[in-house]
């Protein structure tokens, strides 16, 4: 067990002690069954106190495809940029993406691609932020999402085949779901946040190494895993109809294995246990990365309270029950119910998970099993 602070030993053994039996028994029991290929999990608090438990055929130390629990590292990257003056939460996106200037605004979000209006408002950072920009995934058949397919930009498991500059032309060359801030879509708010980081900073990949990934101790995290450290991507799997494993993207290849073939701003991250658990405690924290503040408290509050109101939260806005006791801040889910109420995190397609308590405890789970059932019911457990 590694420790780090001044907290009382006693306390501290107590809790994680309690925490770690009650992690290591579910993924023991989870990886027994045959569920997963391997699992990795890690328990720890914000004074440093870590437990990290790996099973089956999934090493401590793997470089993961994270997928959506990017949105989180995504949402704190530009927080730092609002408090640092350099962005404002409501300064309108066309700014920095002018692609995205005069939106046309569906009547209703299954109408015909041409019936439109022009959008009453632009779209703004925080807009991107809170899923509510009027892009996003379209949870019915419907013209828009047939045109989303037609163009490559439909939201899925499958790795991305257009670069963030190609990507972002499709994307502008639809009409909006909704206008933006009155409704909300799931993913793709950040695809387009992260092409506009690239802009506003020079370059995404650098600028999350500089300002995130090296002060906190990040070091395998990024858009791609060097060749060098390939051997440590394992490969993303999918359980199919007769239970079997099929592999949906390669060990040390793939899109997540440099050289990457384009522009990933609009992608995704991969990161290590140790990473991702660095990046928790952070926020854990308050906010505070060894002694100093990382990212300023008010910034904190903003990212884990719900900022969707009510009437945006639309039965058929995501999957049923999404929105029971539960919000969306910036850049993460946020429960507002029941014994947990306060908790905030985020999951990824590829069986990975987070989440941080209000009294500064948090859990991050990493698999390669594409979500599912089984990877629902291990949350589930988990949480």
């Amino acid at each position: 067990m590694h420790r780090t602070g001044s907290v009382d030993t006693g306390c501290r053994c107590r809790l994680n002690r309690r925490m770690t039996e009650s992690l290591r028994s579910v993924l023991e029991r989870h990886a027994a069954e045959g569920v997963f290929p391997g699992l990795v999990g890690v328990d720890g608090a914000a004074d440093g106190t870590l437990e990290t438990v790996a099973v089956g055929a999934l090493p401590a130390d793997a470089i993961v495809r994270i997928q959506s629990m990017t949105k989180s590292v995504l949402a704190v990257a530009t927080l730092r940029l609002v408090q640092q003056g350099r962005l404002g939460l409501d300064d309108p996106v066309e700014r920095w993406l002018p692609e995205l200037a005069d939106r046309r605004v569906l009547r209703e979000p299954n109408a015909e691609l041409d019936d439109t209006v022009p959008a009453e408002r632009p779209i703004t950072v925080r807009h991107l932020l809170t899923n509510t920009s009027g892009y996003g995934v379209m949870t019915v058949p419907c013209p828009l999402g047939a045109a989303m397919a037609e163009a490559g930009v439909e939201a899925g498991q499958e790795p991305l085949a257009i670069g963030a500059e190609d990507w972002l032309r499709a994307i502008a060359s639809l009409p909006l779901a909704f206008h933006p801030g009155e409704g909300w879509r799931y993913h793709h708010s950040f695809g387009i946040l992260g092409i506009l980081l690239s802009r506003a900073t020079g370059g995404l990949d650098a600028h999350l190494r500089r300002e995130l990934f090296e002060p906190l101790g990040m070091v395998d995290t990024g858009f791609s895993v060097p060749r060098e450290q390939a051997h440590r991507l394992p490969a993303a799997v999918r359980r199919v109809a007769d239970g079997s494993l099929v592999e949906v993207e390669p060990a040390a290849g793939g899109l997540s294995a440099a050289p990457a073939p384009f522009d990933l701003s609009h992608s995704e991250l991969v990161s290590t246990a140790a990473d991702f658990a660095a990046f928790a405690r952070m926020l854990a924290d308050r906010g505070r990365h060894e002694g100093r503040s990382f990212l300023a408290p008010e910034m904190l509050v903003s990212m884990r309270t719900d900022q969707v109101p009510e009437r945006s939260k639309a039965d058929d806005s995501f999957f049923p029950g999404f929105w029971d006791g539960t919000g969306w801040g910036f850049g993460v889910s946020v429960l507002t119910e029941g014994p947990n109420a306060g908790r905030f995190g985020w999951s990824g397609g590829l069986g990975t998970d987070f989440f941080v308590d209000p009294d500064g405890s948090f859990r991050v789970v990493l698999t390669q099993l594409e979500m599912g059932p089984e990877v629902m019911r291990l949350f589930a457990e988990l949480q």
